[in-house]
């Protein structure tokens, strides 16, 4: 009689009278094959297989076997007959304890929730894909476990330097002491000495403060990060101040962009466009001495008529002007919080469907998936690392060591 590939009789097939007469030999064939498996966990847990002699007088024994109905992708409710040990001890591997599902269905309702779905969705998405019943119940069980992850992810050990970190947040609705509130999620991507970027962390707060981020700050030290050579921000409340006490060597560079913006809030739109012309006059200034000449222009010009828009960048100069102090291959990466920008611009694609959250720990559980997701796409260093990573070498030459 011949055979295929997978060395079955070629009238293998003919044997089942009906799609459904065969969907029950696999589902057969999976428990059969799981619980084998199971078996030869046991077998290793014990160090003697069922019915040898070696296993006489050892202190432990085989004990039976308890049900357990696990919910798979393919083939809808399986029952397993779990083998238990006399003393209690045995843990299998491939099924848990606790584990009513396999990886592949809870890594669907995990990327499900990423996505935003509420537990009701998914239930039914879940129903409609996979034939499977799972409860909210179960759902939030699958989701919890992301906690942990979280916990372990925002306690691992960083660099010991960053060359440099930006610094920005993203407001969340949150319901905080009975009520829904603006919650920011603050979050710190760093530049490793390699030139690719990492997420360091996030933290969340209804607001900002100097004691706030010297928590923050502190928590990175803690974490192993020694030293951070330039930290790029918008004005955030209290953090210059908190860096000098954390890392006093590190250089605060305020968003241009940010600055801009804040600006240009100010300006009527008849006079935005020749306002706009004079100021960049400032900010893209070839050196630190023309830009100060370009600021005493714009603020004789327009400062009669606008004074706070002027205000801001004169009572914040020496913070808006550090990048003046490096080459243009650094400066094209510090006068900006574009890069946590672009990040906080896919947290809100994933989240979008969430329009509040039940409580904090639900927020950062789906930002956390969201950042995930996201530092995948961080796969190659950042653009004209070869130049940029020689200029922090003859700037920071005695703080960090970079490779190419």
């Amino acid at each position: 009689m011949g055979t295929n590939k997978f060395n079955l009789p070629k009238d293998f097939f003919k044997q089942f009278k009906d799609k459904e007469e065969f969907g029950s030999f696999f589902n057969d064939l999976y428990k059969h094959g799981v619980e084998q498996m199971l078996q030869g966990e046991l077998d290793d847990h014990l160090g003697y297989e069922k019915h040898d002699k070696k296993g006489y007088n050892t202190g432990n024994s085989r004990n039976g076997f308890s049900s357990k109905t696990v919910k798979t992708e393919n083939l809808g409710d399986i029952v397993l007959n779990i083998p238990r040990d006399r003393n209690g001890e045995f843990e299998p591997q491939i099924l848990p304890k606790g584990q009513t599902m396999t990886d592949k269905l809870e890594e669907a309702i995990i990327s499900m929730y990423s996505h935003g779905m509420t537990t009701s969705d998914i239930c039914s998405q879940v129903k409609e894909i996979y034939g499977v019943n799972v409860s909210e119940t179960t759902i939030s069980n699958v989701t919890e476990r992301i906690n942990e992850l979280v916990k372990n992810w925002q306690q691992r050990a960083l660099e010991s330097v960053y060359l440099t970190v930006w610094m920005d947040g993203i407001i969340m609705k949150v319901r905080h002491n009975g009520k829904y509130i603006n919650m920011c999620v603050f979050i710190v991507i760093g530049l490793k000495n390699t030139g690719y970027k990492e997420v360091l962390g996030m933290w969340i707060e209804e607001n900002e403060s100097a004691s706030f981020w010297m928590k923050v700050l502190t928590d990175l030290k803690a974490r192993g990060v020694e030293d951070i050579l330039i930290a790029c921000t918008d004005n955030l409340k209290g953090f210059t101040d908190a860096i000098k006490g954390v890392y006093p060597r590190c250089i605060t560079q305020l968003c241009i962009v940010h600055q801009i913006r804040n600006s240009c809030k100010y300006i009527v739109f008849k006079d935005r466009k020749e306002f706009c012309a004079d100021l960049k006059k400032v900010y893209a200034a070839i050196n630190l001495e023309t830009a100060q000449d370009a600021l005493v222009e714009l603020d004789n010009k327009w400062s009669k008529k606008y004074y706070y828009a002027i205000k801001s960048w004169k009572d914040n100069w020496a913070n808006l002007t550090a990048y003046f102090d490096y080459p243009l291959e650094i400066r094209t990466i510090i006068y900006t919080t574009n890069t946590i920008e672009n990040l906080n611009r896919g947290i809100r694609k994933y989240t979008k469907t969430k329009v509040q959250f039940p409580d904090e720990t639900s927020c950062l559980k789906s930002v956390y998936l969201a950042i995930m997701k996201l530092e995948k796409n961080w796969t190659r260093p950042i653009p004209n690392w070869g130049l940029i990573c020689h200029q922090f070498l003859i700037n920071f030459a005695d703080r960090c060591k970079v490779k190419i």
